[in-house]
């Protein structure tokens, strides 16, 4: 086992991996960038070193800042959390060349993994259902024949993108040119990689995510499924597990297609395999994150299983010690992401308590929320015997959590919560749009009025 790991982060995430390695005996190195300087990540970590200026790209995404951090500490590892660098394939070879363990599948399945295109032929070799569509478009290719072969409405998507950026939708001939140069170019910027390649849009959809581990001597497991359709701009808001719409059948041919596409490449360590169900029972493969999720926790709730940990053993080279049969889910968990929409100084802060609920936050009383960084400033997490009693835990949790001095989305997720269709499990990735756009409706009319 490790004796010292560097995190690669900030926020809740950092604080979430510092108090799983204190558990496990293993010292941590926090980096950091100057604006982070007072924050309780840096206080609680056995080592700090500031690596740059306030600016992500001179900060977290500085490779070169982060590995010298490691070399002077001594760190045999480096946890990159989730965002930032943690599937940046070049990050994760340079951590490797220079000695320091990456904890996170190889560089090599990185790429593989992170480029969509090859992804789906990865998917389409082993018999796992992928949405219709093309490869890598090149400039010679005849974008409306492509077009026309999948069939309208449909998506122009980067190859190497994620959280929403490269992606456009397209519902007539007329609008193909512009979003292909526009999802390309948005693409270039936000990855350094503007491939981009042509998929059908479904509507009507789920998104629902596989959770996988795997170790060095081919044991490979999941551990059940997460619901993350509730999004707004692309952005996840609340998810749940288990899915109120999968059925036992669906599931576990859903999880066995996420095996046969681990065991393919090779995978070792956490991951999630990501896929689109229909209404129909239909699903097909989209992504595979080849990370930490955000939305961990609640796998962690329903499963007993620390996520975090074994992310770290797998990496050392554990070979996991429990198999899928020995895991009896329980209940159901729900997870609301607490956003700040302003910055400023929190004056008052009151987290929520109680059996079954937790806050993964590192958030504090005098604490500043800066510009430079996500917006999102804590999780709220539930566990229940039942869907309904873990929403009514989630209402009550919500209600008790008071963030003064920024404004934040607990209203507007204490809404979502509450809303008929959240609460019947009748819900898609369209669900809130068609929520926002009732509201606007019914502002409009009593402006009217």
């Amino acid at each position: 086992m490790f004796s010292k790991i560097l995190i690669a982060n900030r926020g809740e995430i950092a604080l979430r991996i510092i108090r799983a390695c204190r558990e496990m005996g293993i010292k941590t190195v926090i980096v950091y960038s100057q604006a982070d300087a007072d924050t309780l990540p840096v206080a609680l970590a056995d080592e700090a070193v500031c690596i740059g200026e306030a600016a992500v790209r001179d900060s977290y995404l500085n490779v070169n800042n982060i590995l010298s951090a490691a070399e002077i500490t001594g760190a045999e590892a480096i946890h990159p959390g989730y965002g930032f660098l943690s599937e940046n394939a070049d990050f994760a070879e340079s951590a490797e060349k220079s000695g320091v363990i990456f904890i996170g599948p190889s560089s090599r399945i990185i790429r593989m993994m992170g480029d969509k295109a090859e992804a789906r032929k990865t998917a389409v070799s082993v018999g796992v259902p992928v949405i219709p569509g093309s490869g890598i478009i090149d400039k010679g290719d005849d974008l409306h024949s492509l077009a026309e072969k999948i069939g309208y409405p449909l998506l122009v998507k980067a190859s190497a993108g994620g959280g929403g950026k490269g992606i456009r939708a397209v519902y007539s001939e007329n609008e193909l040119s512009a979003a292909v140069s526009q999802a390309s170019a948005e693409a270039e910027s936000a990855f350094g990689d503007g491939s981009v390649f042509l998929e059908k849009y479904l509507s009507s959809v789920r998104h629902v995510e596989i959770q996988v581990i795997a170790d060095r001597f081919g044991n490979a497991l999941s551990l059940g499924e997460r619901d993350c359709s509730l999004q707004r701009n692309k952005q996840k808001v609340i998810e749940e597990t288990p899915c109120p719409a999968l059925s036992p059948e669906t599931r576990e041919k859903m999880e066995e297609c996420a095996l046969k596409l681990i065991r393919k490449v090779g995978y070792t360590g956490l991951g999630t395999v990501e896929f689109l169900l229909s209404p129909d029972g239909k699903f097909y493969f989209i992504e595979m994150n080849t990370r930490l999720q955000v939305e961990h926790p609640i796998t962690e709730q329903r499963y007993g299983v620390d996520l975090v940990k074994w992310q770290i053993r797998t990496a050392a080279g554990v070979a996991l010690n429990f198999t899928k049969d020995a895991l009896s889910p329980v209940g159901s968990s729900i997870e609301i992401r607490i956003n700040a929409r302003n910055t400023g100084k929190i004056s008052f802060l009151h987290i929520p308590g109680g059996f079954g609920v937790r806050f993964d936050s590192a958030i504090s009383d005098g604490e500043v929320i800066k510009p430079y960084y996500d917006s999102m400033i804590g999780k709220l997490i539930v566990h229940a015997a039942t869907r309904e009693e873990a929403i009514r835990k989630a209402d009550t949790a919500l209600c008790e959590t008071v963030i003064q001095g920024i404004e934040t989305n607990i209203s507007d997720q204490l809404s979502l919560i509450r809303s008929e269709g959240f609460r019947n499990g009748d819900y898609d990735t369209a669900y809130i749009t068609r929520l926002d756009k009732e509201r606007d409706n019914n502002s409009s009319y009593k402006e009217m009025r």
